[in-house]
């Protein structure tokens, strides 16, 4: 901060951009300091539960080993204690586990914008918003890696909590819904040659630029406005999305599944005649 305001005094003008920008990077610095004294406490120190090795054997403390995270406040190193296995020599590192960062140096803030930001346009895009925005430097491929390993978790945990649901028992609904919709559309969506292997297209070699995505949506309908139109009940909403050759390609299984998570959701089960 001293300098900053020694460099205003030498300039004799007012930049307020200039000033804006230092003073940002000044605190954003400041906050990184911060946080690297709590993740001190979070990373190593004595543990009074063991470690255990997924082969069931308990591991041993190796000492602590330095990583380096990149987090929206700028770049952090912190110690962390390592454990290894003395049956099959795997590792463990329950700071790591704690904080979300086991095989990433990447913080958990970092990494949803760099999904968010990787999302809204091209990757290299994505990149440069975020430093023009957060002030971090991170490259094209980063964000593209980033986003796909989010992407991949959201649809694990989609498939999931689908069939977590349908297997659950339902609360008691309070009455049928004889009348519900189920729309869908699709689009061609720009992929890299890896992703189109095998992929049927119209190019006059046969070949494919895009493959098609679909998302459909299941809602209810209980209510009509005063000149008669359909009004969607609020929150019974469900989205699904997919990149298919063919709608059809899902399976009738896959389309009962959503209507009837869509329900469940709504508190509602589909009447008989349905």
């Amino acid at each position: 901060m001293k300098r900053i305001m020694e460099s205003v005094a030498k300039s004799g003008k007012a930049d307020l951009e200039s000033w804006e920008t230092a003073l940002r990077v000044a605190v954003l610095a400041c906050g990184a300091k911060v946080l690297a004294g709590l993740l001190a406490e979070q990373g190593s120190g004595r543990r009074e539960e063991e470690v255990v090795c997924r082969c069931g054997g308990r591991m041993e403390s190796q000492g602590v080993r330095p990583k380096e995270l990149l987090t929206i406040l700028g770049p952090v190193v912190y110690r962390r204690s390592m454990f290894r296995c003395p049956s099959c020599q795997a590792t463990r590192y329950p700071g790591d586990e704690a904080l979300d960062v086991v095989g990433t140096t990447r913080s958990p803030g970092l990494r949803r914008m760099m999904a968010r930001a990787g999302s809204q346009s091209t990757f290299k895009d994505g990149r440069d918003d975020l430093r023009i925005y957060a002030g971090l430097e991170v490259s094209a491929k980063d964000v593209e890696r980033v986003a796909e390993r989010i992407g991949r978790e959201m649809d694990t945990w989609s498939r999931e909590e689908r069939q977590r649901m349908l297997a659950a028992d339902g609360p008691e609904p309070p009455k049928d819904i004889p009348v519900m919709y189920i729309a869908y559309d699709g689009t061609g969506v720009p992929m890299t040659r890896q992703e189109l292997a095998g992929v049927k297209g119209k190019q006059p070699d046969g070949t494919a630029k895009t493959r098609e995505a679909k998302l459909g949506c299941v809602f209810t309908q209980t209510a009509t406005s005063e000149d008669g139109s359909p009004i969607r009940d609020p929150d019974s909403t469900s989205f699904v999305g997919a990149l298919l050759g063919n709608v059809l390609t899902a399976g009738v299984g896959k389309v009962l599944d959503i209507y009837t998570v869509s329900l469940l959701r709504a508190g509602h089960v589909p009447a008989a005649s349905e």
